[in-house]
This record gives C-alpha cells, sequence and structure tokens, in this order.
C-alpha cells in the first residue's frame, strides 16, 4: 500500500514530523540550505533537530550540559561516549589533530555511571531490562571543540539520542554545583572516575511538546512509563527483546532467516523454545550471522573497516588507502585523517581503474608499500556510477589488497557486491530502516575472502557492542518489510527517471539525470541480484541525481518539488536536498572538479503512490522551464 503524500515541513522541523528522534530535518528552499551552511542565524533558530553527526540532538547537548557542571572545569566542553574505547579514540583524534603539536589539546576521560533507583512509575510496568547507563565524557578547553566535532561527525561514534534521554530520565535536575575534579582516565581505564546515582526525570525533554516521540500516546503517567506504554500499545518490541533484535538484525543482513515474511507477530518471551528457522545464506555461500557486526551508524562501520584495514596482521607492511569514484564526504575524510593517506581516483570511471594499474605497476617496480585497501561505493552517491568490481577484485587479488564496499545506495536486495569484496559496509539508517528515525551500521565479512580468517580473529578481538538497545529494537522493527518496501521504492523511482530521461532528450532544461539504469550500466549488470521468490524483480534503487542546464532552473526545481527535504536518503518517503551544497559547501570548486556541480538536485524516492509522485515531478520541471 502506497504512503500518503505529506506537506512538506517547515523550515528547521523534523522530518519525520512529530518524531523525537528523526534523522533527518526540513530544508524546503534552496536559500534555507545554502544560509544553514553559512550559520544564518534565522536557519539555526528555526532547527529543531537535524542529522545527527552534524547536529547534536538537544537532548545530547542537555546531558552533556550536565556532565560539564559535575566534571568539568572552567572554560571546558564535553562529548559523551557510549564506551571507554570510543573516547580514547577521540582523545587521540583531539591531541593529534592539534594545530600547535608543540602544545597539543589534552582530553581528559572521565566515567559516569547512571542508575534508576527511584523510578515514578507502578512496579509492573517498569522494564525487566532496566539497568545502570555507564557513559564516558571527554572534556577539553573549549579552543578544542571544533576538533572534537570533527571526530563526532566522521565517525558516528557519539551516543544516541535514545541513550541520551533514558540517562535524563534518570537524572534529576540539580542546582550548578562547583566543578568537580575527577580522576581522568586514560589507557586501558582501569578506574571508575565516579559513580552517581540519581533517581527521578525532573529534566525537561527538549524537543517542543507538540513533538511526540514515535508510537507514544498522550497520557498523564509521567515521563518514565513511555517504555512501558510503547511496548503495550506501539509496534515496538520491549526493550528486554534487544539481544533477540540485534540476533534477527544480523541474521537479516546474512540472509539466513528461511521465513523473515516482515511478520509483527511478538515470541512469547525473549528466548523463545522454539528459535527461527535459519539455513544457508541466500547472499552468498558459507555466510553466516556472526560474519555480520552492527555498529550504531555507517560511519562508524566505515571508520571499523578502515581501522581493521590498518592493525590486521598483513598490514604492517602496507602503503597507503585507496579511494575508488567521488563518494560520501565523510568516507574520504576518514581515509585521509587516520593511517598512512589515501589515493583518490574520484571520477570512478573504467579510465580510473587503468590508470589505478598504473600506479600498482610502479609501486611493484619501485618496491614502494603495496596499497592497503580499496574503499568504493556501489554505485557511488551522488553521481550513481558503478565501479567495476570484478576488474577490481581481480587487481585486489594480483596485488594482495582489500576490497571495502558501501552497498548502501544499492542495498543487498538489488545488488550482489559480497562475492568481490573483502568487507562490506552499510548504513542501515538508510533504505533497510526506511523510517527515518534510528541510526544503525553494519560490517560484513566475505566468508569465501583470502583474508577472511585474518580479518575475522582480528576483528572478534577488537570489536565491542556499543549500538544502544533501544535503537536496535527501533531498527528491528523498520526492517521487518525492508524487501517489500525496496520493491515499491524502485519501481517508483524507475518510473520518474524514466520520464526524467524523456524530458532530457527534449534539450530543454535537463542537462543530466545520474541513475544507475543510465549511468555506468554494464558495472551496475555485473553485480545486480539475480532474482529470487522475495525478491523477483532487483531493481536500480531508489536514489538519483539530476542536473539542470542554469543555477535558476535547479533552484526552481527544488522549490516547486512537493516532498519533504532535507538531508539523509533511504527513506520510505521521497526526500530531496540540493545535496553539493550540504555536503560539500566549502569545496565547490574542488567537487566540481570531480563532475560533482553545486547546482545537483539528489532525490530519494519513496513508497507514495507512483502517479501521485509523476504529478509532482512534471509539475517541478515546468516550473524549472519556466524559470531558465
Amino acid at each position: 500500500m502506497a504512503i500518503a503524500i505529506t506537506p512538506v515541513e517547515v523550515l528547521g522541523s523534523p522530518v519525520p514530523a512529530h518524531t523525537s528522534h528523526a534523522i533527518s530535518v526540513s530544508l524546503p528552499k534552496w536559500k534555507d540550505n545554502v544560509d544553514y551552511e553559512k550559520g544564518e542565524k534565522r536557519v539555526m533558530d528555526a532547527m529543531v533537530n537535524g542529522y545527527p553527526r552534524f547536529f547534536i540532538h538537544r537532548t545530547i547537548e542537555k546531558l552533556a550540559g550536565v556532565c560539564e557542571r559535575k566534571f568539568g572545569r572552567s572554560g571546558e566542553r564535553c562529548l559523551l561516549f557510549p564506551s571507554a574505547k570510543t573516547a580514547d579514540y577521540c582523545r587521540e583524534f583531539i591531541e593529534r589533530r592539534s594545530p600547535d603539536h608543540t602544545k597539543p589539546f589534552i582530553g581528559r576521560v572521565t566515567q559516569f555511571i547512571i542508575c534508576p533507583e527511584d523510578i515514578n512509575c507502578d512496579a509492573n510496568k517498569v522494564s525487566p531490562n532496566e539497568t545502570c547507563v555507564e557513559l564516558y565524557v571527554i572534556l577539553f578547553a573549549k579552543d578544542a571543540y571544533p576538533i572534537a566535532r570533527q571526530f563526532w561527525q566522521h565517525t558516528g561514534m557519539g551516543i544516541s539520542s535514545r541513550l541520551a534521554e533514558r540517562c535524563l530520565t534518570m537524572l534529576r535536575e540539580e542546582q550548578p554545583t562547583p566543578a568537580a575534579s575527577p580522576t581522568a582516565l586514560t589507557g586501558n581505564f582501569p578506574a571508575k572516575a565516579y559513580h552517581n546515582r540519581h533517581y527521578s526525570s525532573k529534566i525537561a525533554r527538549s524537543p517542543p511538546p507538540n513533538y511526540v516521540d514515535e508510537g507514544r500516546l498522550e497520557t498523564d503517567e509521567p515521563e518514565e512509563c513511555d517504555s512501558y506504554l510503547e511496548e503495550r500499545y506501539g509496534r515496538n518490541l520491549p526493550t528486554n527483546y534487544a539481544d533477540a533484535a540485534k540476533r534477527t538484525l544480523r541474521r537479516r543482513i546474512a540472509g539466513v532467516l528461511i521465513h523473515d515474511s516482515g511478520s509483527e507477530t511478538l515470541p512469547s518471551s525473549p528466548n523463545p523454545t522454539s528459535p527461527a528457522e535459519v539455513g544457508p545464506s541466500s547472499r552468498i555461500q558459507n555466510l553466516t550471522e556472526s560474519d555480520v557486526y552492527l555498529f550504531s551508524t555507517g560511519m562508524t562501520a566505515i571508520w571499523n573497516a578502515h581501522n581493521l584495514a590498518l592493525n590486521y596482521p598483513s598490514a604492517s607492511a602496507k602503503g597507503k588507502s585507496v579511494c575508488f569514484g567521488f563518494p560520501y564526504a565523510d568516507t574520504l575524510k576518514v581515509l585521509e585523517k587516520w593511517g598512512p593517506g589515501c589515493n583518490f581516483f574520484g571520477h570512478g570511471l573504467d579510465s580510473d581503474i587503468d590508470a589505478f594499474e598504473e600506479l600498482l605497476s610502479k609501486q611493484k617496480t619501485s618496491g614502494e608499500p603495496s596499497i592497503l585497501a580499496l574503499f568504493t561505493e556501489f554505485p557511488s552517491n551522488p553521481l550513481l556510477r558503478s565501479p567495476d568490481l570484478p576488474r577490481l577484485r581481480k587487481l585486489a587479488d594480483e596485488h594482495d589488497f582489500l576490497i571495502v564496499v558501501d552497498e548502501t545506495v544499492g542495498n543487498f536486495v538489488n545488488v550482489s557486491v559480497l562475492q568481490h569484496a573483502d568487507i562490506v559496509v552499510s548504513s542501515l539508517t538508510k533504505v533497510f530502516s526506511g523510517d527515518s528515525n534510528v541510526m544503525g551500521g553494519s560490517l560484513v565479512l566475505n566468508p569465501n575472502g583470502h583474508h577472511y580468517a585474518s580479518l575475522k580473529a582480528t576483528l572478534d578481538t577488537v570489536y565491542e557492542d556499543t549500538y544502544y538497545y533501544e535503537d536496535a529494537v527501533f531498527l528491528e522493527r523498520n526492517s521487518r518489510v525492508f524487501k517489500k518496501r525496496i520493491q515499491t521504492i524502485d519501481e517508483n523511482a524507475e518510473a520518474i527517471c524514466d520520464f526524467l530521461f524523456s524530458e532530457k532528450s527534449k534539450g530543454a532544461v535537463i542537462k543530466e539525470v545520474y541513475y544507475p539504469k543510465f549511468t555506468t550500466r554494464a558495472n551496475f549488470e555485473k553485480s545486480r541480484s539475480a532474482p529470487s521468490a522475495d525478491s523477483p524483480n532487483p531493481g536500480f534503487g531508489g536514489l538519483f541525481s539530476v542536473t539542470f542546464n542554469s543555477k535558476e532552473a535547479s533552484e526552481a526545481f527544488f522549490d516547486s518539488l512537493e516532498v519533504q527535504k532535507g538531508p539523509s536518503l533511504g527513506t520510505s518517503f521521497t526526500l530531496a536536498c540540493p545535496f553539493v551544497v550540504l555536503a560539500h559547501f566549502a569545496e565547490l570548486e574542488w567537487a566540481a572538479g570531480y563532475g560533482v556541480e553545486e547546482n545537483l538536485v539528489r532525490v530519494s524516492v519513496g513508497g507514495e503512490d507512483k502517479q501521485d509522485l509523476l504529478r509532482i515531478f512534471e509539475a517541478a520541471l515546468r516550473a524549472a522551464e519556466r524559470a531558465k
């Protein structure tokens, strides 16, 4: 059943509307996006939320304020992390990226434990999963805050807004107290610097009162009962099903569930006596759920894939990584800012593979360190180019480097890339979730790869599960029908792109339509999924980009497009943005050098009625024609 087309949200409001943990934010006009990048007051003051790695959620800000008052010294700021290891990664980054290496910024990490010992809710309504929350607070001089925010943005390792909300419900509001001086933790964090116990929730949540959380009912019950109400009346699994939810997610991603029909019937217990039936993977031979690793965001999965490449046994003799194709911005930043650096083949065309082969031959002849790993997207964002994965795999086998493929845009229903890769990463925030209300990421090892045993042993040693349980529960719920959702989205996107491509041939206003059906299609077809019983028609995905013959036409098209507008992709509803303005505002000329134009409009197609969408896009196109 098609979802309804909803009115475009006002500037700064959550997308979806009335969603406390929304992933996107409404930026409905082209100028709104430009002014957001400029930090204009009218836009920043209107922002209720934003994409979580770029805009720190209000609940996280509020909790950080509590931590700064409790632990901070004069002139210090802080960021919050779910584990000692992630906080230490941030501390190391701040020190290493300090502008003056003779006087680097020094971060202090302290542990903060919060326990729910006095919840104002009937005992019969309290989830049996009520446990203490363990936070790691990194404090640093306020001048180091921009560097710390880079880490937050690039890695996605900061705490979840749901975790912050949980902490705030367990803390009582306190009057500011003199700054504490807790023991700074370093290395392996052997000591607990602070063990605090607070109980009732008196701290107001940051979103305005007219925004309610997913599945929440209007009620006179205290806020502490929200999770109970969601369990009883919403579609959500109870939080004590978190382990089962994560296991289901890993199995769903591995393709080993025999009957994953998307039913919302809940098991009678988190450990049912009749476990789900599993069998051979539908994705690739020998793949099991143990080869799937969950992370808090897609960028966390990418960062960990890079960190794994840097630390597995063969890595010591290796050189730089390769970024093949124009990627999502933070992927390139991770490869550049951690490790020995990155060779960038930004066009991602077959001619770039020719140039890459020349580099490999030169390294072999000169005795230079060989390539560590090649990172690529399939297809790429925002140009939707697909690399020739079989050819890259052949080079990887010949020259002994890893291949890491980000399949977020293609998604494993439509594309089959694991057999060509050593590691596949994905942002589960996108079409796997669809509802734009939870973050998540995955990393999958190819069990048949040459480096599998070494990668598996290394990853099992260093991996820690910091994926917050409430986020896992929401993601499990959202992803139950992801295959059906993708099929509808694929059909809608193809219809819209066929229409726009036909209009391009008239030469009026459209300059280019970037979509796998029309862009490097031969390479896409080499890794396209085969039809199956539950995915009979693997498509080209739901993402496309379009450029116009003038800036005025681009802006008119975007401003007239009656769909939701904001960052992110893979939503169950159609979502558009001037992607290059948002992702590369400070480097527009550099991006244009790789064919990524400032006036590009990126569209993530949703599951609305196909004819309604076609009418909307035709109307926007006519507005562009009038403006040209």
